[in-house]
């Protein structure tokens, strides 16, 4: 693929320089960064199985233990008396 950038002067003469240092062309310079700085698909992929793992081993029991106590811890940490999570609402909007 050929993509053609516009640089803004101070730029450009700053991947020049870096480039330069490096020991390298400007062009084989700013694909070592695009290469370096974009994401991986394998690590995303990785990624998404770790935590789709997580979901999938959890202790449901222990999930709903949990989730009850931070609802509770919520609700009663507020300088208001209004509920973030009133219990007439349980299972419509949380």
């Amino acid at each position: 693929m050929t993509l053609t950038l516009a640089l803004p002067p101070e730029l450009e003469q700053r991947l020049l320089e870096s480039a330069r240092r490096q020991g390298v062309p400007a062009d084989q310079y700013t694909l070592q960064l695009l290469d370096q700085h974009l994401p991986r698909q394998e690590l995303n992929r990785d990624l998404i199985s770790l935590l789709q793992s997580w979901i999938d081993d959890g202790d449901a029991d222990e999930q709903k233990v949990t989730g009850e106590y931070l609802v509770r811890a919520l609700d009663e940490d507020r300088l208001s008396d209004r509920k973030l999570f009133p219990p007439e609402m349980e299972g419509i909007t949380w």
